[in-house]
Formats: structure tokens, C-alpha cells, sequence
């Protein structure tokens, strides 16, 4: 953990419980540790052809993704 500096989560599509359960985590790390997170949906990359997760970083700074910002949708 000392050495991340930068997590990415994925708000959904996906299974209400696992979501919430997820954001929970990556909130309690960011306040603990201040690590920064960046939260996105598969859907805020209309247009993508190349939607793997080792492509996310480029994505969210192409789509201009704001850090530290979960808004859920119920």
C-alpha cells in the first residue's frame, strides 16, 4: 500500500451490493491514507473501442474524469 499513489474504481455497471461495497473501501483508503481515486463508469467512455482496464488511466484523462468524485446513481 506505501506505494500506490493512484486507484481507479469502476462505479458500474454491476451489482448494487458489490458497487457499494467497493466505494466504501476506496473512500475509507482515501481518508486513511490520501491516496487519490479516480471514479468512472464504462459508460463515460462513449465511443471507445478499447475499453480494457490497462487503457483506463488514458481514458479518464482523455474523458476528463474529476478525481475523488462518486456521485451514484439509485
Amino acid at each position: 500500500m506505501k506505494d500506490i499513489n493512484l486507484m481507479y474504481i469502476n462505479r458500474g455497471p454491476g451489482s448494487f451490493a458489490g458497487i457499494r461495497n467497493s466505494l466504501s473501501m476506496i473512500k475509507a483508503i482515501h481518508m486513511i491514507k490520501k491516496i487519490d481515486y479516480y471514479s468512472f463508469s464504462f459508460n463515460d467512455f462513449k465511443g471507445e473501442s478499447d475499453l480494457s482496464y490497462e487503457n483506463i488511466p488514458k481514458l479518464c484523462e482523455k474523458f476528463k474524469i474529476e478525481k475523488n468524485l462518486i456521485n451514484p446513481i439509485y
